[in-house]
């Protein structure tokens, strides 16, 4: 691992897809409000303090997207790598997966069975579109 003023990187032996563009997809500081929270609810009953919960989680995971764009506008060798149509689509993806899971288990208002079966009408109803344009 090399850390300078002007940037770094990390030197590994082994990876694959998932390893090298987890970074982009996997939101950590959002997952470290989580565990602060849980652990906090756990000790101190922080039920109370929920809206202040979701204003945190809501500024980490804004701060994980922005940081990601941000990223991306550099060359970056673990996407190219792994070729750029490839990288974009499952950094996309991963983010999607994050949303559509992390939604619905941080909140109870919505399900995850309803959050999944939201995204695939939206999907069925984007791909009909496409079908009829082409």
């Amino acid at each position: 691992m090399k850390v300078t003023s002007s940037g770094g990187h990390v030197v590994i032996s082994k990876t694959n897809f998932v390893i090298a563009l987890a970074p982009y997809f996997f939101p950590l500081y959002a997952v470290i409000v989580v565990v602060v929270f849980a652990v906090g609810n756990l000790i101190w009953n922080w039920h109370g303090y929920l809206v202040w919960f979701h204003l945190f989680i809501g500024a980490a995971y804004a701060f994980h997207v922005t940081l990601t764009f941000h990223t991306l506008q550099t060359r970056q060798s673990d996407i190219t790598s792994h070729g750029y149509l490839f990288s974009a689509v499952i950094i996309f993806l991963g983010n999607v997966c994050v949303l559509l899971l992390g939604i619905p288990l941080l909140t109870a208002r919505v399900g995850l069975l309803n959050s999944l079966g939201w995204w695939a009408e939206s999907t069925g109803m984007i791909l009909q579109w496409l079908q009829r344009v082409i």
